[in-house]
């Protein structure tokens, strides 16, 4: 299908959209390098809870992928696809809950519900990790992770998907809504540091 020239305009006000978003203080989000050939319109944001002076959270991290394909793929079952991925370090116990994996995606539903961010064909993976140090990283001790992988269709305006995103993140980093200022309790990765 040849580009229309109204897709880059639909684009480039989408774009403004998202870049008109405001954050909460405590979640830093820039834009980034778009991954390649996934759609003919990108763009990418990653967000860092709390970063240091280094730029690198111990809290938690995630990228938004908005994409724009004017031949509108069927699995997209549109022109527009949304692409996340949130994860944050977890106390160990944490990690060994049965029904974490449900809990984060049931985050992303209710922060997208909360929104009024319609969509539809929704899709991902909810992966929790568990490790453990030896020799040389035995002093790292036990560890946890939680990361959510997903994806689906936006309808309406972008907004909403963003701000979801965010408050995805913060959520898995520990900072529920309204929390801005509050130190964030069980930070596994800065424990280790």
């Amino acid at each position: 299908m040849t580009a229309h020239p109204d897709d880059g305009t639909r684009f480039d006000a989408a774009v403004a959209e998202l870049r008109e978003t405001a954050f909460r203080a405590d979640i830093t989000v820039r834009e980034i390098a778009t991954p390649q050939g996934l759609a003919p319109y990108a763009i990418a944001l990653a967000a860092d809870v709390r970063p240091g002076p280094d730029g690198e959270s111990v809290y938690g991290t995630g990228r938004f992928v908005l994409l724009h394909d004017p031949s509108a793929p069927s699995a997209w079952g549109g022109e527009w696809r949304i692409v996340l991925f949130a994860q944050a370090p977890l106390e160990p116990e944490i990690g060994t809950d049965p029904l974490l994996a449900d809990v984060t995606w049931s985050w992303l539903v209710d922060a997208l519900e909360s929104r009024n961010a319609i969509h539809h064909s929704a899709s991902g993976t909810s992966t929790k990790t568990l490790s453990k140090g030896f020799g040389g990283l035995a002093v790292e001790g036990d560890g946890a992770q939680i990361e959510l992988r997903a994806s689906w269709t936006p309808e309406g305006p972008f907004r909403p998907h963003v701000e979801a995103w965010a408050e995805l993140v913060g959520m898995l980093a520990g900072l529920p809504p309204g929390s801005e200022g509050i130190a964030v309790i069980g930070a596994r990765k800065a424990a280790r540091d």
